[in-house]
């Protein structure tokens, strides 16, 4: 079986409270993480539509600050699917409420394992390539998938 990437994207949308934020006014880097680790959950869950892992977050890499008030947009897709694991590509945005100015926040890929009721890893749907832009991010997300498993000294038969 084969899903699609539009099968599973998902986009959510947060308001930065006064207990999201650090001493400096700004949003703690560990909510957007919470963030960040739920949408690409239900992204991964809706592909795979079983139980699922996070195996690693590879990068997070903050590019401009979050400050109280903003509304935050994150958008989710599936980039790459193993025969078990899957890599999610989390994008953040943060929009001031009141001028409208958007900023690009964050970028973050993470890798999902599908897991049984036994909690063992399960294969799951093949992902189908539509467009020139899902093969590129396809192709990258392989030689990161590639570069995890070198510096983790792993087998690919055992990722």
């Amino acid at each position: 079986m084969e899903k699609t990437v539009d099968e599973s994207r998902t986009t959510m949308t947060q308001v930065v409270f006064p207990n999201d934020v650090n001493n400096n006014g700004t949003l703690y880097g560990g909510r957007l993480l919470d963030w960040i680790d739920t949408i690409a959950g239900i992204v991964s869950k809706r592909h795979c539509r079983s139980s699922v892992v996070t195996a690693s977050i590879d990068s997070l890499n903050f590019l401009s600050p979050i400050y109280q008030r903003d509304i935050v947009s994150l958008e989710s897709w599936i980039n790459y699917v193993g025969r078990t694991s899957m890599e999610v590509e989390v994008r953040v945005t943060s929009e001031n409420p009141i001028t409208g100015e958007k900023r690009k926040t964050c970028r973050a890929f993470l890798t999902y394992v599908s897991v049984d009721e036994n909690g063992k890893p399960k294969e799951i749907p093949r992902l189908r390539i539509q467009t020139e832009e899902e093969k590129e991010r396809f192709e990258l997300a392989k030689q990161r998938r590639a570069e995890r498993i070198r510096s983790l000294k792993l087998e690919p038969t055992e990722w």
